[in-house]
């Protein structure tokens, strides 16, 4: 039998070393990048919101309104910097509306 470590680690510490191993770190960043997309862009825009999906360092969003779509393409800039701001770990390059 192996002994056991009696150190002590901070939780904070050992989640993402946890997500590391376990390659659970690109399922996370897509829970959070939704989160984050609810967060950000209110219940108005949730209720037209079919699907989001990170790849790449781009989010993909689907939306079920053609108006929505065209109103929200003249400020994608501004989506993308307000999302980099509500996500820490992850870095958004652009935002592209489907």
């Amino acid at each position: 039998m192996s002994k056991r470590d009696n150190s002590t680690h901070k939780l904070k510490d050992l989640i993402p070393q946890m997500l590391q191993e376990n390659k659970l770190k690109k399922g996370m960043d897509q829970i959070y990048v939704k989160e984050a997309w609810a967060k950000v862009m209110g219940k108005g825009v949730m209720n037209y919101t079919e699907s989001v999906s990170l790849k790449n360092n781009m989010i993909f969003v689907k939306l079920t309104s053609s108006t929505l779509r065209e109103e929200l393409e003249y400020g994608k800039d501004k989506i993308s910097k307000m999302m980099n701001e509500a996500l820490p770990n992850v870095t958004i390059k652009s935002v592209k509306l489907l």
